[in-house]
């Protein structure tokens, strides 16, 4: 498998001194287009979803292709929820397979945006997802989907991003500089002293959002100045639709397979050559061998209880599938009766953890105490449990060692 460790892997470009590209992907065409240019490039990369792109497509239904695309890639992939604004919108992200999250917070106080930024940061830590946070605000121009209108830029304060790293524990910091979601209107100006200034208060990945119309050259200068992870979505949209256009005149009566033939094509080229630009190329090797695979943990209890008929049994599990199901980390929880009533074990728990560090918060959370003490072990004392992780998506370093809880 190929879905790795979304932390790992961006603080392995930090220190090797390369940035991974984070696309967003809207669609199947988007997806299948930025694994296959990180594949021709050898490259690691990260697939966004983006809340305020949920307009264009069902989140659970997109994020479930995602897991599956990463899991069968050939190079390292990850998947982050970028551009949550709540807790719960998190929570969501977690459940549906992210193993990344962002928080913007940009249009906050810094007050706010910072008890926002730790809240998210303690729910997401316990569960083993890393968090980026924005110290700033990108301002949004021509070419960005979001709803509302074009506003301006808040720089991110050099002043006040070591107070912000060390109250949040975000593990990546994306920065405001000069950069804009969507075209610049005209040529703008990076603050790349100010970007300096902040590499050099704060030790973490800083991110770039916003891509689309930087120059070559100025790629290189945030990467040489702490930016790992770089944002890039307007120019992929904007080679896709013009591909579209084209289509459409060459062919006025075409279908909808005329008329998006050859998207992929122009949305993966525009990713290689993002991927060569930003020194990601041929890094996959040396991430793989480096970065931990992201293997999700199922926890399964298989039980007999003291009740002589099914019917309290059912009632039990469905109060279970509605409490557990609700706790962070958690992303399916599945109960079952065995097919023969001659069965040593009639009914099993199979729950699906996000990674090996929502173990203990799972086992420690109020919710899961409370149900267990008062509803499951009280009837249920012949049981049998496990924690497991599937072996085919194990590798040797992955036998020998657990993966540990994020500090913070």
């Amino acid at each position: 498998m190929a879905l790795v460790n979304l932390r790992e892997m961006v603080y392995h470009a930090y220190r090797n001194h390369y940035a991974i590209g984070a696309f967003d992907i809207v669609s199947l065409d988007f997806l299948h287009a930025v694994i296959g240019g990180a594949e021709a490039q050898c490259a690691p990369v990260i697939l966004n979803l983006v809340e305020h792109q949920f307009h264009l497509y069902d989140f659970e239904i997109l994020a479930a292709a995602a897991v599956c695309a990463a899991r069968r890639a050939g190079v390292p992939v990850a998947i982050q929820l970028d551009h949550a604004t709540t807790t719960d919108s998190v929570l969501r992200g977690i459940r549906y397979g992210c193993n990344g999250v962002m928080i913007d917070g940009s249009e906050l106080s810094f007050e706010e945006n910072v008890r926002l930024t730790r809240r998210v940061v303690d729910v997401a830590h316990s569960c083993g997802i890393p968090v980026e946070a924005e110290l700033g605000h990108v301002a949004r121009r021509v070419g960005d989907e979001r709803p509302g209108s074009r506003d301006q830029p808040v720089y991110t304060s050099p002043d006040e991003v070591k107070l912000f790293q060390r109250r949040t524990k975000a593990d990546f910091l994306a920065v405001s500089i000069g950069n804009v979601h969507g075209q610049p209107v005209g040529r703008g100006q990076l603050d790349l002293t100010r970007l300096a200034r902040i590499h050099a208060l704060v030790d973490v990945p800083l991110v770039i959002h916003g891509g689309s119309g930087l120059s070559d050259a100025e790629f290189g200068c945030l990467i040489d100045r702490g930016v790992a992870k770089i944002n890039y979505y307007t120019m992929l949209s904007t080679v896709a639709a013009r591909r579209i256009r084209g289509n459409a005149i060459e062919d006025r009566a075409g279908a909808y397979g005329t008329l998006v033939n050859g998207v992929r094509e122009v949305i993966q080229q525009e990713v290689e050559r993002c991927l060569a630009l930003w020194r990601a190329a041929d890094r996959a090797d040396a991430v793989l061998s480096e970065v931990a695979p992201w293997s999700e943990v199922e926890h399964m209890i298989v039980y007999n209880t003291i009740d002589e008929s099914d019917e309290p049994v059912l009632d039990m599990m469905a109060e279970g599938r509605r409490v557990l199901g609700n706790i962070p980390g958690v992303r399916r929880v599945v109960t079952g009766r065995a097919v023969t009533k001659d069965a040593k074990y009639r009914y099993c728990w199979l729950v699906r953890f996000a990674h090996a560090a929502v173990i203990n918060t799972y086992r420690d959370h109020p919710a899961h105490v409370e149900f267990a003490n008062t509803l499951f072990r009280p009837r249920a004392d012949n049981r049998i449990s496990i924690d497991f992780t599937e072996v085919n998506d194990l590798t040797d370093r992955e036998r020998d060692t657990t993966p540990a809880p994020i500090a913070g």
